[in-house]
Protein backbone atom coordinates (compact mmCIF):
# COMPACT_ATOMS: atom_id res chain seq x y z
CA UNK A 1 0.00 0.00 0.00
CA UNK A 2 2.86 2.31 -0.83
CA UNK A 3 1.21 3.97 -3.11
CA UNK A 4 -2.02 4.79 -1.01
CA UNK A 5 0.47 5.95 1.57
CA UNK A 6 2.33 8.52 -0.97
CA UNK A 7 -0.98 9.90 -2.40
CA UNK A 8 -2.58 10.27 1.19
CA UNK A 9 0.90 12.45 2.04
CA UNK A 10 0.91 14.45 -1.18
CA UNK A 11 -3.19 15.49 -1.09
CA UNK A 12 -2.86 16.02 2.68
CA UNK A 13 -2.94 19.60 2.80
CA UNK A 14 -5.86 19.87 -0.30
CA UNK A 15 -7.91 17.48 1.90
CA UNK A 16 -7.44 19.63 4.78
CA UNK A 17 -8.31 22.76 3.64
CA UNK A 18 -11.41 21.15 1.78
CA UNK A 19 -12.98 19.23 4.73
CA UNK A 20 -12.24 22.26 7.39
CA UNK A 21 -14.21 24.33 5.11
CA UNK A 22 -17.10 22.28 4.40
CA UNK A 23 -17.48 21.04 7.80
CA UNK A 24 -16.54 24.54 9.46
CA UNK A 25 -19.54 26.04 6.78
CA UNK A 26 -22.02 23.06 7.73
CA UNK A 27 -21.20 24.10 11.37
CA UNK A 28 -22.26 27.79 10.70
CA UNK A 29 -25.27 26.56 9.36
CA UNK A 30 -26.40 24.77 11.63
CA UNK A 31 -25.49 27.66 14.50
CA UNK A 32 -27.58 29.75 12.62
CA UNK A 33 -30.59 28.06 12.36
CA UNK A 34 -31.81 29.09 16.33
CA UNK A 35 -31.24 33.11 15.39
CA UNK A 36 -33.25 32.95 12.26
CA UNK A 37 -36.04 29.72 12.66
CA UNK A 38 -38.77 32.31 13.58
CA UNK A 39 -38.52 33.93 10.56
CA UNK A 40 -38.00 31.38 8.26
CA UNK A 41 -41.98 30.24 8.04
CA UNK A 42 -42.73 33.53 6.51
CA UNK A 43 -39.53 33.31 4.13
CA UNK A 44 -40.78 29.84 2.96
CA UNK A 45 -44.42 30.90 2.11
CA UNK A 46 -42.10 33.95 -0.13
CA UNK A 47 -39.93 31.28 -1.88
CA UNK A 48 -43.18 29.08 -2.40
CA UNK A 49 -44.63 32.42 -4.71
CA UNK A 50 -41.39 32.50 -6.87
CA UNK A 51 -41.55 30.30 -9.44
CA UNK A 52 -39.71 28.81 -11.42
CA UNK A 53 -36.35 29.91 -9.29
CA UNK A 54 -37.68 27.52 -5.99
CA UNK A 55 -38.57 25.15 -8.15
CA UNK A 56 -35.12 24.61 -9.43
CA UNK A 57 -33.69 24.18 -5.50
CA UNK A 58 -36.62 22.34 -4.31
CA UNK A 59 -37.50 25.31 -1.99
CA UNK A 60 -41.42 25.67 -2.91
CA UNK A 61 -41.45 22.06 -1.22
CA UNK A 62 -39.60 22.95 2.04
CA UNK A 63 -40.37 24.57 5.21
CA UNK A 64 -37.05 26.65 6.20
CA UNK A 65 -38.96 27.18 9.87
CA UNK A 66 -37.82 23.53 10.79
CA UNK A 67 -34.03 22.13 10.80
CA UNK A 68 -34.37 19.55 8.57
CA UNK A 69 -35.82 21.71 5.63
CA UNK A 70 -33.30 24.08 6.10
CA UNK A 71 -30.61 22.20 6.37
CA UNK A 72 -31.58 20.06 3.48
CA UNK A 73 -30.90 23.00 1.39
CA UNK A 74 -28.02 24.58 2.96
CA UNK A 75 -26.36 20.28 3.09
CA UNK A 76 -27.27 20.84 -0.87
CA UNK A 77 -25.55 23.72 -1.27
CA UNK A 78 -22.20 22.98 0.97
CA UNK A 79 -21.95 19.54 1.19
CA UNK A 80 -23.42 18.96 -2.43
CA UNK A 81 -21.48 21.25 -4.61
CA UNK A 82 -18.76 21.68 -2.19
CA UNK A 83 -18.09 17.82 -2.02
CA UNK A 84 -19.02 17.32 -5.89
CA UNK A 85 -15.73 19.68 -6.64
CA UNK A 86 -13.85 17.80 -4.06
CA UNK A 87 -14.18 14.69 -5.24
CA UNK A 88 -13.23 16.08 -9.21
CA UNK A 89 -9.97 17.86 -7.80
CA UNK A 90 -9.10 14.35 -6.28
CA UNK A 91 -10.14 12.11 -8.66
CA UNK A 92 -9.25 14.18 -12.27
CA UNK A 93 -5.45 14.11 -12.08
CA UNK A 94 -4.48 11.46 -9.92
CA UNK A 95 -3.67 9.13 -12.76
CA UNK A 96 -1.79 11.77 -14.88
CA UNK A 97 -0.22 13.96 -12.68
CA UNK A 98 3.20 11.76 -13.15
CA UNK A 99 3.21 12.94 -16.66
CA UNK A 100 2.80 16.28 -15.76
CA UNK A 101 5.15 16.72 -13.33
CA UNK A 102 7.68 14.26 -15.38
CA UNK A 103 7.88 11.71 -12.51
CA UNK A 104 6.49 8.31 -14.00
CA UNK A 105 9.44 7.01 -14.92
CA UNK A 106 10.49 6.87 -11.05
CA UNK A 107 7.18 5.12 -10.69
CA UNK A 108 6.75 2.54 -13.93
CA UNK A 109 10.18 1.66 -13.11
CA UNK A 110 9.70 0.05 -9.45
CA UNK A 111 8.35 -3.75 -9.66
CA UNK A 112 4.74 -2.92 -9.50
CA UNK A 113 2.46 -3.60 -12.21
CA UNK A 114 -0.16 -0.61 -13.66
CA UNK A 115 -3.34 -2.36 -12.48
CA UNK A 116 -1.76 -2.13 -8.98
CA UNK A 117 -0.76 1.32 -9.40
CA UNK A 118 -4.43 2.29 -10.51
CA UNK A 119 -5.65 0.44 -8.18
CA UNK A 120 -4.06 2.03 -5.08
CA UNK A 121 -4.57 5.88 -6.27
CA UNK A 122 -8.11 4.82 -6.82
CA UNK A 123 -8.21 3.16 -2.89
CA UNK A 124 -6.23 6.47 -2.29
CA UNK A 125 -9.30 8.81 -3.64
CA UNK A 126 -11.96 6.76 -1.65
CA UNK A 127 -10.52 7.17 1.22
CA UNK A 128 -10.17 10.87 1.22
CA UNK A 129 -13.83 10.94 0.12
CA UNK A 130 -15.13 8.87 2.82
CA UNK A 131 -12.86 10.91 5.17
CA UNK A 132 -14.01 14.33 4.46
CA UNK A 133 -17.99 12.96 4.56
CA UNK A 134 -17.27 11.53 8.01
CA UNK A 135 -16.17 14.11 9.40
CA UNK A 136 -18.68 16.63 7.88
CA UNK A 137 -21.36 14.19 9.21
CA UNK A 138 -20.40 14.54 13.03
CA UNK A 139 -19.49 18.11 12.68
CA UNK A 140 -23.14 18.33 11.62
CA UNK A 141 -24.51 16.20 14.22
CA UNK A 142 -22.26 17.58 16.67
CA UNK A 143 -23.59 21.00 15.77
CA UNK A 144 -26.93 20.21 16.37
CA UNK A 145 -26.62 18.58 19.39
CA UNK A 146 -25.14 22.11 20.91
CA UNK A 147 -27.71 23.77 19.64
CA UNK A 148 -30.61 21.59 21.29
CA UNK A 149 -32.55 20.68 18.20
CA UNK A 150 -34.09 17.28 17.80
CA UNK A 151 -32.15 15.91 15.48
CA UNK A 152 -33.94 14.80 12.43
CA UNK A 153 -31.71 11.31 12.34
CA UNK A 154 -33.61 9.74 8.74
CA UNK A 155 -33.54 12.46 6.96
CA UNK A 156 -29.60 13.88 7.82
CA UNK A 157 -28.70 10.28 7.15
CA UNK A 158 -30.29 10.14 4.15
CA UNK A 159 -29.14 13.59 2.80
CA UNK A 160 -25.22 12.38 4.13
CA UNK A 161 -25.84 9.24 2.08
CA UNK A 162 -26.56 10.78 -0.98
CA UNK A 163 -24.53 13.14 -1.27
CA UNK A 164 -21.50 10.54 -0.54
CA UNK A 165 -22.75 8.58 -3.33
CA UNK A 166 -22.85 11.67 -5.56
CA UNK A 167 -19.20 12.48 -4.44
CA UNK A 168 -18.30 8.61 -5.07
CA UNK A 169 -20.01 8.44 -8.72
CA UNK A 170 -17.98 11.89 -10.04
CA UNK A 171 -14.74 10.66 -8.55
CA UNK A 172 -15.35 7.41 -10.53
CA UNK A 173 -16.06 9.18 -14.03
CA UNK A 174 -13.39 11.80 -13.23
CA UNK A 175 -11.03 8.96 -12.38
CA UNK A 176 -11.55 7.52 -15.65
CA UNK A 177 -11.16 10.95 -17.77
CA UNK A 178 -7.84 11.02 -15.96
CA UNK A 179 -6.12 8.40 -17.23
CA UNK A 180 -7.10 9.90 -21.12
CA UNK A 181 -5.00 13.07 -19.94
CA UNK A 182 -1.96 13.51 -20.28
CA UNK A 183 -1.61 16.83 -18.43
CA UNK A 184 -3.98 16.53 -14.91
CA UNK A 185 -6.24 19.62 -15.48
CA UNK A 186 -8.01 20.34 -12.17
CA UNK A 187 -10.66 22.85 -14.57
CA UNK A 188 -12.00 19.83 -16.77
CA UNK A 189 -12.83 17.91 -13.26
CA UNK A 190 -14.58 20.88 -11.65
CA UNK A 191 -16.22 21.97 -15.08
CA UNK A 192 -18.01 18.18 -15.21
CA UNK A 193 -19.58 18.86 -11.67
CA UNK A 194 -20.34 22.65 -12.41
CA UNK A 195 -21.97 21.14 -15.54
CA UNK A 196 -23.95 17.94 -13.62
CA UNK A 197 -25.32 20.38 -11.00
CA UNK A 198 -26.97 22.69 -13.73
CA UNK A 199 -28.16 20.13 -15.77
CA UNK A 200 -30.01 19.25 -12.73
CA UNK A 201 -31.12 22.63 -11.82
CA UNK A 202 -32.56 23.04 -15.33
CA UNK A 203 -34.23 18.99 -15.35
CA UNK A 204 -36.05 21.11 -12.30
CA UNK A 205 -37.54 24.03 -14.23
CA UNK A 206 -38.07 22.26 -17.81
CA UNK A 207 -40.63 19.67 -17.57
CA UNK A 208 -39.18 18.60 -21.30
CA UNK A 209 -35.56 18.24 -19.83
CA UNK A 210 -36.93 16.15 -16.51
CA UNK A 211 -34.61 13.01 -18.11
CA UNK A 212 -31.47 15.12 -17.49
CA UNK A 213 -32.06 13.91 -13.79
CA UNK A 214 -30.41 10.37 -15.34
CA UNK A 215 -27.83 11.73 -16.00
CA UNK A 216 -26.49 14.36 -13.31
CA UNK A 217 -25.89 12.70 -9.87
CA UNK A 218 -27.76 15.75 -8.49
CA UNK A 219 -30.48 14.37 -9.80
CA UNK A 220 -30.53 12.05 -6.73
CA UNK A 221 -29.70 14.18 -3.94
CA UNK A 222 -32.56 16.45 -4.29
CA UNK A 223 -33.04 17.78 -0.56
CA UNK A 224 -36.43 18.49 -1.00
CA UNK A 225 -37.49 14.67 -2.28
CA UNK A 226 -35.34 13.06 0.21
CA UNK A 227 -37.26 14.99 2.77
CA UNK A 228 -40.70 14.29 1.17
CA UNK A 229 -39.87 10.86 0.47
CA UNK A 230 -38.38 9.62 3.19
CA UNK A 231 -36.09 7.25 1.01
CA UNK A 232 -33.43 7.49 -2.07
CA UNK A 233 -34.96 6.82 -5.54
CA UNK A 234 -32.75 3.81 -6.33
CA UNK A 235 -33.46 3.68 -10.14
CA UNK A 236 -31.46 6.81 -10.32
CA UNK A 237 -28.85 5.92 -7.76
CA UNK A 238 -28.27 2.67 -9.81
CA UNK A 239 -27.88 4.68 -13.42
CA UNK A 240 -25.57 7.02 -11.35
CA UNK A 241 -23.27 4.27 -9.47
CA UNK A 242 -22.86 2.88 -13.47
CA UNK A 243 -21.71 5.68 -14.83
CA UNK A 244 -19.13 5.97 -12.37
CA UNK A 245 -18.33 2.10 -12.65
CA UNK A 246 -17.68 2.62 -16.50
CA UNK A 247 -15.24 5.68 -16.22
CA UNK A 248 -13.40 3.40 -13.45
CA UNK A 249 -13.36 0.60 -15.85
CA UNK A 250 -12.48 3.11 -18.34
CA UNK A 251 -9.22 3.81 -16.30
CA UNK A 252 -8.19 0.40 -16.25
CA UNK A 253 -8.42 -0.19 -19.77
CA UNK A 254 -6.99 2.97 -21.00
CA UNK A 255 -3.79 2.73 -18.43
CA UNK A 256 -2.71 -0.51 -18.70
CA UNK A 257 -2.28 0.64 -22.51
CA UNK A 258 -1.49 4.17 -22.32
CA UNK A 259 1.85 5.28 -23.78
CA UNK A 260 3.52 7.17 -20.81
CA UNK A 261 6.20 10.44 -21.11
CA UNK A 262 8.05 10.26 -18.12
CA UNK A 263 10.06 13.45 -19.73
Amino acid sequence: MTIVKHELKQGKNSFLIWTAAIAMLLAVCVFLFPEIKGEMDGISDIFASMGSFTSAFGMDRLNFGTLVGFYAIECGNVLGLGGAFYAAFCAVGILSKEEKERTAEFLLTHPVSRVKIITEKLIAVLIQITALNLISYAVSVGSMVIIGEKIPWKEINLLHFAYYLLQIELAGICFGISAFLRKGSIGVGLGIAVMMYFMNLVANIAEVAEGLKYITPFGYCEGADIVSNGYLDGTLITIGLIFGMVGIVAAYWKYTRKDIHSA
